[in-house]
């Protein structure tokens, strides 16, 4: 039986059906394997893709959240109003006031408006209109035009309404006017604040915090013209506002120190001086003022030398002032009294070392009344070694040397007695008359008020109240009896009246007016210099003390040593503020304000 097949063309073989199935096969073959490849590299980026959505959605949500947040969320601070100071009458010393930052989004405005806007901005401000113009033409999106603008000068602007112009407002320190030209009221009592809102020295640096309050903050989503989403979460943190302050400070008395401190300096070619009046009650600050000083609401273009406060954070050497505290102690201890005579013939040798008194000349038998009338450093060795030096350093730290006073003010400095026991004998004996030993003012103006204060020693302050809140001071403590004080005063009146003293006696007080003068020579590199500190202290009235001042002149140049001298440079300074007081006050001699 034949089979046919049909012919696979021209001069080809016959094939058969499996053959031909297989031929299929191996022709289908390669499109299989690039079928399996294509699928396995699909699902390897598929695990790829898969992968990378699990890492970024997972691993990174948070990080990638905030990225996303950050575009539109925008934080806004709101600022704490900073407490004001006012004085011990409530008259404002530090104050805010609103001020403007003009700043200019030139690419919001048309090329037919430049003119129109740098000419205001040019007119109100007196900014350059060529730097206006080029900033117009940059298209710039923000640039500060004038920073801390006064109302008056905003207000201006605010009426022109012109476009691409913004108004910021921000507050400002005001201080008030000194008593001397140029300066700012009590400026290195007070301090500053800086552009960044910071206290910088004095009350505003040691009350930074209370004064500053707590800014708080707005969170917002804003679109992307940085226009704020009505309709978005708004997370809100209210500030929390200063506290003021009321000082102890009064502002008629702080004038008239000021003035005179800076007339004081002029006159005796000074370097600088101080005064310092204490409430001899209470032992807070009646004024604070040093020459020379600075405008606080220009501190950005003042001398940054006079920022230092020479009160709190210099120290200076007492010379003879500190012989109240020495007598004070031996009186106290009962090793001498007012009549105690010693021989003095115009020096001592002390461990080797010999001593002199200011004028070198021998006196003869002279009581310890004469010793403090004419400031004799012999005397008052003669007195320390009487009363033995563990002693002198018991009443030297009594009287609140050695460690800090705790003044309310910024950066005080002070001088540790270190170990006593290793002080050489000579280095005793000058400290008995203020050469060797180091104070701050506050220091010394303390320990002179235990005498005015029947003996106690009172917590020295400026801040009265913080807020409605007076401030808690430690307890006064005893430091001598009432007894010594009351003789000590006796003592200090005889300066006045038959002393070296007399050039600071009041009319109609000279009877009831204690003081004592200081001059001590200046150190430098070791070695004491002819240069000289010289000061005054006293407290008035005698018996019933409403006030204690220290006046100290640091190297005053009036031609001569003995013009050099706290009773000439000093004792007239001190007068002329203690009569300010007296009118002010209304003080009578022979006891306080009967209005009081």
């Amino acid at each position: 039986m034949a089979v046919w097949s049909e012919p696979l063309g021209p001069g080809r073989p016959w094939a058969t059906p499996r053959r031909r199935t297989q031929q299929a096969r191996a022709r289908s073959e390669p499109s299989r394997l690039r079928v399996l490849w294509l699928l396995g590299v699909v699902v390897i980026l598929a695990g790829a893709i898969w992968g990378r959505l699990a890492y970024w959605q997972v691993a990174e949500h948070d990080r990638l959240a905030q990225l996303a947040a950050s575009y539109h969320l925008v934080q806004i601070p709101l600022p704490a109003t900073r407490g004001m100071i006012y004085d011990r009458e409530g008259r404002p010393l530090a104050v805010n006031t609103t001020v403007y930052d003009v700043s200019l989004a030139a690419d919001q405005v048309e090329p037919a408006q430049r003119d129109q806007v740098a000419g205001a901005l040019s007119r109100v401000l007196g900014v350059s209109r060529a730097k206006v113009e080029e900033v117009l033409r940059s298209r710039s999106k923000f640039w500060y035009v004038a920073r801390r603008v006064p109302k008056d000068e905003a207000d201006q602007l605010s009426r022109l309404m012109l476009p691409g112009v913004y108004l910021t407002p921000q507050q400002q320190r005001t201080y008030m006017p000194g008593g001397a030209g140029g300066t700012s009221l009590a400026s290195q009592l007070l301090g500053f604040v800086d552009d960044q809102g910071q206290g910088q020295r004095g009350i505003e640096q040691r009350y930074d915090r209370v004064l500053g309050g707590r800014p708080g903050s707005v969170t917002a989503y804003r679109d992307m013209w940085g226009d704020e989403i009505a309709l978005s979460d708004r997370h809100r943190r209210e500030p929390v506002n200063g506290q003021s302050l009321q000082l102890t400070i009064d502002s008629g008395i702080q004038v008239a120190a000021e003035r005179a401190i800076a007339e004081g300096v002029r006159a005796n070619h000074a370097q600088s001086g101080s005064v310092i009046v204490m409430d001899s009650r209470t032992g807070g600050i009646v004024a604070w003022a040093s020459a020379p000083a600075y405008d606080a609401n220009h501190f950005a273009t003042s001398d940054a030398s006079r920022f230092a406060d020479p009160i709190v954070s210099g120290l200076y050497e007492p010379g003879s002032v500190m012989k109240v505290v020495t007598l004070a102690g031996a009186l106290d201890q009962g090793k001498i009294t007012p009549d105690t005579t010693i021989s003095d013939p115009g020096y001592v040798n002390v461990g080797g070392v010999t001593l002199h008194d200011w004028d070198d000349r021998a006196k003869g038998a002279v009581t310890m009344t004469r010793v403090l009338d004419d400031s004799l450093n012999v005397g008052a060795v003669r007195a320390e070694q009487m009363e033995g030096s563990d002693a002198f350093f018991h009443y030297l730290q009594a009287f609140g040397f050695g460690r800090p006073s705790g003044i309310d003010v910024a950066d005080e400095s002070w001088m540790s007695l270190g170990n006593t026991s290793q002080w050489r004998t000579a280095q005793v004996a000058t400290a008995s008359y203020g050469q060797g030993i180091a104070v701050n003012m506050v220091q010394m103006v303390a320990a002179l008020n235990v005498i005015a204060n029947g003996g106690r020693y009172v917590q020295p302050h400026v801040v009265e109240k913080v807020g409605d809140r007076p401030v808690q001071l430690p307890p006064e403590r005893q430091v001598v009896a009432p007894r010594t004080a009351a003789t000590m005063t006796a003592m200090m009146e005889d300066v006045v009246q038959h002393g070296s003293g007399w050039m600071a006696r009041i009319p109609g007080f000279q009877d009831d007016e204690a003081g004592k003068t200081g001059t001590s020579n200046i150190p430098v590199g070791g070695h004491y210099t002819s240069q000289v500190w010289a000061s005054y202290a006293g407290f008035l009235p005698a018996h019933d003390p409403r006030f204690t001042m220290l006046v100290v002149i640091r190297e005053p140049h009036n031609g001569s040593s003995d013009h050099d001298e706290g009773y000439y440079v000093a004792a007239p300074i001190w007068k002329e503020i203690a009569q300010d007081i007296i009118l002010q006050w209304r003080i009578t001699p022979g006891g306080p304000d009967p209005s009081n």
